[in-house]
Protein backbone atom coordinates (compact mmCIF):
# COMPACT_ATOMS: atom_id res chain seq x y z
CA UNK A 1 0.00 0.00 0.00
CA UNK A 2 1.49 3.40 -0.92
CA UNK A 3 2.68 5.57 1.96
CA UNK A 4 0.54 8.50 3.01
CA UNK A 5 1.50 11.67 1.19
CA UNK A 6 1.71 14.94 3.08
CA UNK A 7 0.99 17.97 0.90
CA UNK A 8 1.44 21.51 2.09
CA UNK A 9 1.07 24.92 0.52
CA UNK A 10 4.83 25.45 0.22
CA UNK A 11 6.92 26.18 -2.83
CA UNK A 12 8.67 23.18 -4.40
CA UNK A 13 11.45 25.36 -5.80
CA UNK A 14 12.96 28.76 -5.17
CA UNK A 15 11.32 29.96 -8.40
CA UNK A 16 7.68 30.09 -7.35
CA UNK A 17 6.62 30.38 -10.99
CA UNK A 18 7.50 26.70 -11.31
CA UNK A 19 5.99 24.30 -8.85
CA UNK A 20 3.71 25.08 -5.94
CA UNK A 21 2.17 22.00 -4.32
CA UNK A 22 -0.98 22.51 -2.25
CA UNK A 23 -4.01 20.82 -0.78
CA UNK A 24 -7.25 22.65 -0.06
CA UNK A 25 -10.36 21.55 1.82
CA UNK A 26 -13.46 22.95 0.14
CA UNK A 27 -16.69 23.03 2.15
CA UNK A 28 -18.87 21.54 -0.57
CA UNK A 29 -21.33 20.08 -0.90
CA UNK A 30 -20.39 18.31 -4.10
CA UNK A 31 -23.48 16.57 -5.45
CA UNK A 32 -22.54 13.43 -7.36
CA UNK A 33 -24.04 11.81 -10.43
CA UNK A 34 -24.67 8.66 -8.41
CA UNK A 35 -26.96 10.55 -6.03
CA UNK A 36 -24.55 10.98 -3.14
CA UNK A 37 -23.08 14.13 -1.66
CA UNK A 38 -19.47 14.65 -0.69
CA UNK A 39 -18.73 17.00 2.23
CA UNK A 40 -16.07 18.30 2.57
CA UNK A 41 -14.04 18.00 -0.65
CA UNK A 42 -10.26 17.81 -0.50
CA UNK A 43 -8.29 18.63 -3.63
CA UNK A 44 -4.53 18.26 -3.98
CA UNK A 45 -3.06 20.30 -6.79
CA UNK A 46 0.00 21.98 -8.21
CA UNK A 47 0.33 25.36 -9.86
CA UNK A 48 3.07 26.75 -12.09
CA UNK A 49 3.52 30.30 -13.31
CA UNK A 50 2.03 33.68 -12.55
CA UNK A 51 -1.65 33.58 -11.46
CA UNK A 52 -2.29 36.66 -13.63
CA UNK A 53 -1.24 34.79 -16.80
CA UNK A 54 -3.79 33.01 -19.03
CA UNK A 55 -4.83 29.86 -17.13
CA UNK A 56 -4.47 26.29 -18.35
CA UNK A 57 -5.94 23.31 -16.50
CA UNK A 58 -4.10 20.04 -17.18
CA UNK A 59 -6.17 16.91 -16.55
CA UNK A 60 -4.25 13.72 -15.84
CA UNK A 61 -4.84 10.14 -16.95
CA UNK A 62 -5.90 7.13 -14.87
CA UNK A 63 -2.65 6.54 -13.00
CA UNK A 64 -1.35 10.10 -13.16
CA UNK A 65 -1.48 12.80 -10.53
CA UNK A 66 -0.94 16.50 -9.93
CA UNK A 67 2.86 16.20 -10.26
CA UNK A 68 2.79 17.03 -13.94
CA UNK A 69 6.18 18.74 -14.13
CA UNK A 70 7.77 18.35 -10.70
CA UNK A 71 9.45 15.50 -8.89
CA UNK A 72 7.08 12.81 -7.63
CA UNK A 73 7.26 12.66 -3.82
CA UNK A 74 7.06 8.84 -3.69
CA UNK A 75 9.11 7.68 -6.65
CA UNK A 76 11.50 10.63 -6.95
CA UNK A 77 10.97 10.56 -10.72
CA UNK A 78 10.35 13.66 -12.84
CA UNK A 79 6.79 14.77 -13.48
CA UNK A 80 4.75 12.68 -15.90
CA UNK A 81 4.56 15.38 -18.63
CA UNK A 82 7.85 17.25 -18.41
CA UNK A 83 8.20 16.84 -22.17
CA UNK A 84 5.15 19.10 -22.61
CA UNK A 85 5.19 21.33 -19.52
CA UNK A 86 8.06 23.58 -18.47
CA UNK A 87 10.17 26.57 -19.45
CA UNK A 88 10.45 26.85 -23.23
CA UNK A 89 7.94 24.05 -23.77
CA UNK A 90 4.42 24.23 -25.28
CA UNK A 91 2.81 24.73 -21.88
CA UNK A 92 5.21 27.25 -20.39
CA UNK A 93 4.92 28.83 -16.91
CA UNK A 94 6.39 32.00 -18.40
CA UNK A 95 3.25 32.32 -20.56
CA UNK A 96 0.57 30.43 -18.64
CA UNK A 97 -0.79 29.95 -15.15
CA UNK A 98 -0.86 26.14 -15.04
CA UNK A 99 -3.05 24.14 -12.68
CA UNK A 100 -3.05 20.35 -12.37
CA UNK A 101 -5.30 18.72 -9.77
CA UNK A 102 -5.32 15.17 -8.50
CA UNK A 103 -8.70 13.78 -9.57
CA UNK A 104 -11.50 12.99 -7.18
CA UNK A 105 -11.26 9.33 -6.14
CA UNK A 106 -7.48 9.17 -6.48
CA UNK A 107 -4.81 8.63 -3.84
CA UNK A 108 -2.41 11.57 -3.99
CA UNK A 109 -4.23 13.92 -1.65
CA UNK A 110 -7.68 14.46 -3.17
CA UNK A 111 -10.81 12.95 -1.61
CA UNK A 112 -10.90 9.22 -2.31
CA UNK A 113 -11.40 5.84 -0.64
CA UNK A 114 -8.27 6.30 1.51
CA UNK A 115 -9.59 9.62 2.89
CA UNK A 116 -11.06 9.86 6.36
CA UNK A 117 -14.84 9.70 6.52
CA UNK A 118 -15.82 12.61 8.82
CA UNK A 119 -18.76 10.57 10.13
CA UNK A 120 -16.85 7.45 11.22
CA UNK A 121 -13.35 8.87 11.67
CA UNK A 122 -12.00 5.95 9.63
CA UNK A 123 -10.95 5.68 5.99
CA UNK A 124 -13.94 5.52 3.66
CA UNK A 125 -12.65 2.38 1.90
CA UNK A 126 -15.55 1.01 -0.16
CA UNK A 127 -18.01 3.34 1.57
CA UNK A 128 -16.65 6.15 -0.59
CA UNK A 129 -19.33 7.04 -3.14
CA UNK A 130 -18.87 5.88 -6.73
CA UNK A 131 -17.87 8.87 -8.82
CA UNK A 132 -17.92 9.83 -12.51
CA UNK A 133 -15.73 11.82 -14.87
CA UNK A 134 -18.26 14.65 -14.59
CA UNK A 135 -17.95 14.53 -10.78
CA UNK A 136 -14.19 14.93 -11.17
CA UNK A 137 -14.78 17.96 -13.39
CA UNK A 138 -17.21 19.52 -10.93
CA UNK A 139 -14.59 19.17 -8.18
CA UNK A 140 -12.00 20.82 -10.44
CA UNK A 141 -14.45 23.67 -11.09
CA UNK A 142 -14.76 24.17 -7.34
CA UNK A 143 -10.97 24.36 -7.13
CA UNK A 144 -10.73 26.92 -9.94
CA UNK A 145 -13.44 28.99 -8.23
CA UNK A 146 -11.33 28.87 -5.07
CA UNK A 147 -8.29 30.04 -7.07
CA UNK A 148 -10.25 32.84 -8.71
CA UNK A 149 -9.92 31.32 -12.19
CA UNK A 150 -12.84 31.96 -14.54
CA UNK A 151 -12.30 31.14 -18.21
CA UNK A 152 -9.71 28.44 -18.81
CA UNK A 153 -8.00 26.30 -21.45
CA UNK A 154 -8.29 22.59 -20.63
CA UNK A 155 -5.71 20.06 -21.83
CA UNK A 156 -5.67 16.32 -21.28
CA UNK A 157 -4.69 12.95 -22.72
CA UNK A 158 -6.51 9.63 -22.29
CA UNK A 159 -8.74 9.99 -19.21
CA UNK A 160 -7.54 13.59 -19.12
CA UNK A 161 -9.07 14.01 -22.55
CA UNK A 162 -12.37 12.69 -21.21
CA UNK A 163 -12.24 15.38 -18.56
CA UNK A 164 -11.47 18.04 -21.16
CA UNK A 165 -14.53 16.98 -23.17
CA UNK A 166 -16.67 16.90 -20.04
CA UNK A 167 -15.42 20.37 -19.09
CA UNK A 168 -16.46 21.75 -22.48
CA UNK A 169 -19.89 20.12 -22.19
CA UNK A 170 -20.53 20.97 -18.53
CA UNK A 171 -19.05 24.49 -18.42
CA UNK A 172 -19.18 25.75 -22.02
CA UNK A 173 -19.04 29.36 -20.88
CA UNK A 174 -15.73 28.79 -19.08
CA UNK A 175 -13.69 26.74 -21.56
CA UNK A 176 -12.01 28.86 -24.22
CA UNK A 177 -9.93 26.04 -25.71
CA UNK A 178 -9.86 22.27 -25.23
CA UNK A 179 -7.00 19.99 -26.26
CA UNK A 180 -8.09 16.33 -26.34
CA UNK A 181 -5.30 13.81 -26.96
CA UNK A 182 -5.63 10.05 -27.48
CA UNK A 183 -9.07 9.94 -25.93
CA UNK A 184 -12.71 8.99 -26.47
CA UNK A 185 -16.25 10.17 -25.77
CA UNK A 186 -17.24 6.83 -24.24
CA UNK A 187 -15.78 3.48 -23.28
CA UNK A 188 -16.36 0.56 -25.60
CA UNK A 189 -17.19 -2.97 -24.45
CA UNK A 190 -13.53 -3.88 -24.97
CA UNK A 191 -12.36 -0.98 -22.80
CA UNK A 192 -14.76 -2.03 -20.05
CA UNK A 193 -13.67 -5.66 -20.35
CA UNK A 194 -9.99 -4.87 -19.77
CA UNK A 195 -10.86 -2.76 -16.73
CA UNK A 196 -13.03 -5.53 -15.30
CA UNK A 197 -10.12 -7.97 -15.53
CA UNK A 198 -8.04 -5.53 -13.48
CA UNK A 199 -10.75 -4.96 -10.89
CA UNK A 200 -11.32 -8.68 -10.46
CA UNK A 201 -7.58 -9.25 -10.02
CA UNK A 202 -7.60 -6.75 -7.14
CA UNK A 203 -10.75 -8.08 -5.50
CA UNK A 204 -9.57 -11.70 -5.81
CA UNK A 205 -6.46 -10.89 -3.76
CA UNK A 206 -7.16 -12.07 -0.17
CA UNK A 207 -5.37 -9.00 1.16
CA UNK A 208 -7.97 -6.76 -0.44
CA UNK A 209 -10.21 -7.68 2.54
CA UNK A 210 -13.31 -6.22 0.88
CA UNK A 211 -11.43 -2.94 0.60
CA UNK A 212 -10.85 -2.59 4.35
CA UNK A 213 -7.07 -2.94 4.37
CA UNK A 214 -6.07 0.56 5.51
CA UNK A 215 -4.01 0.52 8.69
CA UNK A 216 -3.17 -3.17 8.27
CA UNK A 217 0.31 -2.45 6.96
CA UNK A 218 -0.43 -4.41 3.83
CA UNK A 219 -2.83 -4.45 0.92
CA UNK A 220 -3.67 -6.28 -2.32
CA UNK A 221 -0.32 -5.58 -3.95
CA UNK A 222 -0.34 -8.80 -5.98
CA UNK A 223 -3.79 -8.11 -7.40
CA UNK A 224 -2.98 -4.48 -8.15
CA UNK A 225 0.23 -5.51 -9.91
CA UNK A 226 -1.68 -7.89 -12.18
CA UNK A 227 -4.25 -5.16 -12.90
CA UNK A 228 -1.44 -2.81 -13.89
CA UNK A 229 0.19 -5.46 -16.10
CA UNK A 230 -3.06 -6.09 -17.99
CA UNK A 231 -3.71 -2.38 -18.45
CA UNK A 232 -0.14 -1.63 -19.49
CA UNK A 233 -0.44 -4.01 -22.45
CA UNK A 234 -3.27 -1.85 -23.80
CA UNK A 235 -1.07 1.25 -23.65
CA UNK A 236 1.51 -0.21 -26.04
CA UNK A 237 1.45 -1.26 -29.67
CA UNK A 238 2.27 -4.69 -31.05
CA UNK A 239 4.93 -3.16 -33.27
CA UNK A 240 6.45 -1.35 -30.31
CA UNK A 241 6.53 -4.48 -28.17
CA UNK A 242 8.04 -6.50 -31.00
CA UNK A 243 10.70 -3.89 -31.69
CA UNK A 244 11.64 -3.51 -28.03
CA UNK A 245 11.38 -7.11 -26.83
CA UNK A 246 10.48 -9.57 -29.57
CA UNK A 247 10.98 -13.05 -28.16
CA UNK A 248 14.29 -12.20 -26.50
CA UNK A 249 15.08 -14.06 -23.30
CA UNK A 250 15.70 -12.28 -20.01
CA UNK A 251 19.29 -12.67 -18.75
CA UNK A 252 19.57 -16.28 -19.86
CA UNK A 253 20.67 -18.28 -22.88
CA UNK A 254 17.92 -20.89 -22.88
CA UNK A 255 14.34 -21.41 -21.71
CA UNK A 256 14.02 -22.71 -18.15
CA UNK A 257 10.96 -24.85 -18.89
CA UNK A 258 9.37 -23.33 -15.81
CA UNK A 259 7.28 -20.30 -14.95
CA UNK A 260 9.91 -17.72 -14.16
CA UNK A 261 10.13 -14.66 -16.39
CA UNK A 262 11.94 -16.32 -19.29
CA UNK A 263 11.11 -13.56 -21.77
CA UNK A 264 12.14 -9.93 -21.52
CA UNK A 265 8.56 -8.79 -22.05
CA UNK A 266 7.45 -10.86 -19.04
CA UNK A 267 10.13 -9.30 -16.85
CA UNK A 268 9.16 -5.84 -18.09
CA UNK A 269 5.48 -6.31 -17.25
CA UNK A 270 6.29 -7.71 -13.81
CA UNK A 271 8.46 -4.68 -13.10
CA UNK A 272 5.71 -2.34 -14.25
CA UNK A 273 3.20 -4.08 -12.00
CA UNK A 274 5.35 -4.20 -8.87
CA UNK A 275 6.62 -0.62 -9.14
CA UNK A 276 3.05 0.61 -9.55
CA UNK A 277 2.03 -0.78 -6.16
CA UNK A 278 4.54 1.51 -4.44
CA UNK A 279 2.70 4.66 -5.54
CA UNK A 280 -0.95 3.78 -6.10
CA UNK A 281 -3.87 2.64 -3.97
CA UNK A 282 -5.85 -0.42 -5.07
CA UNK A 283 -9.25 0.97 -4.07
CA UNK A 284 -8.53 4.18 -5.97
CA UNK A 285 -7.84 2.04 -9.04
CA UNK A 286 -11.28 0.43 -8.65
CA UNK A 287 -13.05 3.78 -8.36
CA UNK A 288 -11.27 5.54 -11.21
CA UNK A 289 -11.62 2.68 -13.68
CA UNK A 290 -15.33 2.51 -12.84
CA UNK A 291 -15.64 6.25 -13.51
CA UNK A 292 -14.01 5.78 -16.91
CA UNK A 293 -16.30 2.88 -17.77
CA UNK A 294 -19.39 4.92 -16.87
CA UNK A 295 -18.26 7.78 -19.11
CA UNK A 296 -20.58 8.24 -22.09
CA UNK A 297 -20.89 11.86 -23.14
CA UNK A 298 -23.69 11.14 -25.65
CA UNK A 299 -25.73 9.33 -23.00
CA UNK A 300 -25.42 12.37 -20.75
CA UNK A 301 -26.96 14.53 -23.50
CA UNK A 302 -30.00 12.66 -24.74
CA UNK A 303 -28.11 10.01 -26.68
CA UNK A 304 -26.65 12.41 -29.28
CA UNK A 305 -23.02 13.41 -28.88
CA UNK A 306 -23.48 16.67 -30.83
CA UNK A 307 -25.92 17.83 -28.15
CA UNK A 308 -23.01 18.03 -25.71
CA UNK A 309 -21.52 20.86 -27.74
CA UNK A 310 -24.54 22.84 -28.96
CA UNK A 311 -23.77 26.58 -29.14
CA UNK A 312 -20.30 26.02 -27.69
CA UNK A 313 -17.75 28.81 -28.01
CA UNK A 314 -14.87 26.47 -27.19
CA UNK A 315 -12.18 25.91 -29.81
CA UNK A 316 -11.12 22.25 -29.94
CA UNK A 317 -7.95 20.47 -30.99
CA UNK A 318 -8.08 16.67 -31.19
CA UNK A 319 -5.03 14.45 -31.64
CA UNK A 320 -4.89 10.69 -32.15
CA UNK A 321 -2.05 8.24 -32.85
CA UNK A 322 -2.03 5.68 -35.65
CA UNK A 323 -0.88 2.78 -33.42
CA UNK A 324 -3.24 3.49 -30.50
CA UNK A 325 -5.64 0.56 -30.34
CA UNK A 326 -7.02 1.48 -26.90
CA UNK A 327 -8.59 4.73 -28.16
CA UNK A 328 -8.02 4.45 -31.92
CA UNK A 329 -8.34 7.28 -34.40
CA UNK A 330 -11.91 6.21 -35.21
CA UNK A 331 -12.94 7.30 -31.69
CA UNK A 332 -11.50 10.79 -32.25
CA UNK A 333 -13.25 11.03 -35.61
CA UNK A 334 -16.59 10.36 -33.91
CA UNK A 335 -15.95 13.36 -31.64
CA UNK A 336 -14.85 15.52 -34.56
CA UNK A 337 -18.03 14.65 -36.49
CA UNK A 338 -20.16 15.56 -33.47
CA UNK A 339 -18.32 18.87 -33.07
CA UNK A 340 -18.82 19.63 -36.75
CA UNK A 341 -22.52 18.84 -36.43
CA UNK A 342 -22.72 21.25 -33.50
CA UNK A 343 -20.96 23.99 -35.48
CA UNK A 344 -17.93 24.02 -33.20
CA UNK A 345 -14.47 25.20 -34.22
CA UNK A 346 -12.32 22.06 -34.33
CA UNK A 347 -8.99 20.94 -35.74
CA UNK A 348 -7.90 17.30 -35.86
CA UNK A 349 -4.72 15.42 -36.68
CA UNK A 350 -3.61 11.80 -36.55
CA UNK A 351 0.09 11.50 -35.74
CA UNK A 352 2.38 8.60 -36.54
CA UNK A 353 4.08 6.90 -33.59
CA UNK A 354 5.31 3.39 -32.78
CA UNK A 355 4.36 3.77 -29.12
CA UNK A 356 0.61 3.08 -29.16
CA UNK A 357 -1.62 4.82 -26.62
CA UNK A 358 1.34 5.92 -24.49
CA UNK A 359 2.61 8.08 -27.36
CA UNK A 360 1.17 11.22 -25.76
CA UNK A 361 3.48 10.68 -22.77
CA UNK A 362 6.58 9.76 -24.75
CA UNK A 363 8.85 11.48 -27.25
CA UNK A 364 6.67 12.95 -29.97
CA UNK A 365 8.04 16.26 -31.29
CA UNK A 366 5.11 16.59 -33.68
CA UNK A 367 2.66 16.52 -30.76
CA UNK A 368 4.61 19.34 -29.12
CA UNK A 369 4.34 21.39 -32.30
CA UNK A 370 0.61 20.75 -32.61
CA UNK A 371 -0.12 21.73 -29.00
CA UNK A 372 2.20 24.75 -29.08
CA UNK A 373 0.68 26.04 -32.30
CA UNK A 374 -2.89 25.64 -31.06
CA UNK A 375 -2.22 27.34 -27.73
CA UNK A 376 -0.46 30.28 -29.42
CA UNK A 377 -3.19 30.83 -32.01
CA UNK A 378 -5.47 33.78 -31.32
Amino acid sequence: MPPEISLTATAMSTDQRFGLSCRVTLPGPLRLDGGGVLVPVEIAYETYGDPTSPPILICHALTGDQHVASEHPVTGKPGWWTRMVGPGKPIDPARHFIVCANVLGSCMGSSGPASIDPVTGRPYAMAFPVITIRDMVRAQAMLLDHLGVGEVTVVGGSMGGMQALSWAATYPERVTKAVVIASTARHTAQNIAFHEVGRQAIMADPKWASGDYYGSGTGPAAGLAVARMAAHITYLSEAGLTEKFGRKLQAREAKTFGFDADFQVESYLRHQGLSFTDRFDANAYLYITRAMDYFDLAEEHGGLLANAFRQTRTRFALVSFDTDWLYPTAESRIIVQALNAAGAAVSFVELKSPYGHDAFLLDSPELNRVVDGFLRAA
